[in-house]
């Protein structure tokens, strides 16, 4: 191990949540709110995504001290019509209204079969498979995605006019989901943030240096701030769309408008919900999907021995040992929070 590698240390999740919740009572949050925001880090760190769990509470924490995100502030609809509604976030903590955006589309889909709640005015939901979990568990489908800052090029471009803009579908199955949780550039930047942390190199490329050259070093990413569409003019083409249907149904910003800003915040963000008893095909439904998943899993695999995996079944698998043994922390990162 060299001087550069991290250490880390393992938390226990009622541990790492007790620490949040007292910092986010300290900065401005009820006591209702700071245990619901505790609770998302907490989980989002547990199942795996430190880099929109315990790594990004810090930059949290700070958007709440510049008020970029106001700790107190509660969505408001802006207009309804049958399954679909417009909400403004008034730049409310992300998560929480997240949370609150989920639960209304999946109130519109128990009535009208489908539910569309478009949210403007918002901040950064952090991992937005949680909302895809929450839904698929209570038995809806559920689609979802946000716009970012322009991090992103098109395809044959230079400079960034995309965001990564996160997508999540989600669908239950045997009591838990498949959910793809996906960034529209080949890694998050919260991804690539991680493997700079762990001093790695990125499985694949991942975006360009400063010269314009794909590359998989981590380190080149972030200095140009530039990451790589995933499949390319295709991952850029999806990026553009879902910016595009993001600010229309919301009637928020676009990518464009939160570039502008000195940070990202007032972001734009859709969450559908589809109620599946109202299909006629109910009863076959978890059956056509464990045939599925059974032939899924027959593929064979490039490196024998190694398992191919549906999108979800990681979380299974990282949530149980963390739960066990701890979640891992870089150390200094969890100094970091302790200080905050």
């Amino acid at each position: 191990m060299n001087e550069n590698t991290p250490v880390f240390v393992k938390i226990k999740p009622a541990e790492m949540e007790a620490e949040f919740f007292r910092i986010l009572i300290a900065n401005g949050l009820s006591e209702d709110n700071a245990k619901t925001c505790a609770e998302v880090f907490t989980t989002n760190s547990m199942e795996g995504v430190y880099s929109h769990g315990v790594n990004r509470f810090p930059k949290f924490i700070e958007y709440i001290k510049n008020k970029l995100v106001l700790p107190d502030a509660v969505p408001a609809k802006v207009s309804g019509f049958g399954g679909i509604e417009q909400w403004n976030g008034n730049l409310g903590p992300g998560p929480l209204n997240a949370l609150h955006a989920t639960e209304r589309a999946m109130a519109l889909a128990a009535k009208n079969g489908i539910g569309c709640v478009a949210l403007g005015n918002t901040n950064h939901w952090m991992r937005g498979g949680l909302y895809g979990w929450k839904a698929a568990k209570q038995g809806f489908v559920f689609i979802g995605w946000s716009n970012t800052i322009a991090n992103m090029p098109a395809w044959n471009a230079t400079d960034n006019r995309l965001g990564n803009n996160p997508l999540v579908i989600a669908i239950p199955f045997a009591n838990e989901a498949i959910v793809l949780d996906m960034a529209m550039s080949q890694y998050s930047f919260g991804a690539i943030e991680m493997a700079s942390l762990k001093n790695e190199q990125l499985p694949v490329a991942g975006g360009y240096d400063v010269d314009g050259n794909i590359t998989t070093d981590p380190n080149e990413i972030l200095q140009s701030k530039k990451g790589l569409p995933a499949g390319y003019w295709k991952g850029a083409g999806l990026s553009l769309l879902l910016d595009m249907l993001a600010a229309l149904l919301s009637g928020g910003k676009a990518v464009h408008d939160v570039t502008k800003q000195d940070a990202e915040y007032g972001l734009s963000q859709i969450f559908i919900a589809i109620d599946l008893k109202v299909l006629s095909n109910l009863k076959s439904i978890n059956l056509l999907l464990q045939q599925i998943i059974d032939d899924y899993h027959q593929s064979i695999p490039v490196e024998p021995g190694k398992k191919i995996i549906y999108p979800g079944e990681r979380v299974l698998m990282t949530r149980k040992e963390n739960m066990d043994n701890g979640i891992p922390v870089v150390e200094q990162v969890w100094k970091t929070i302790k200080n905050l």
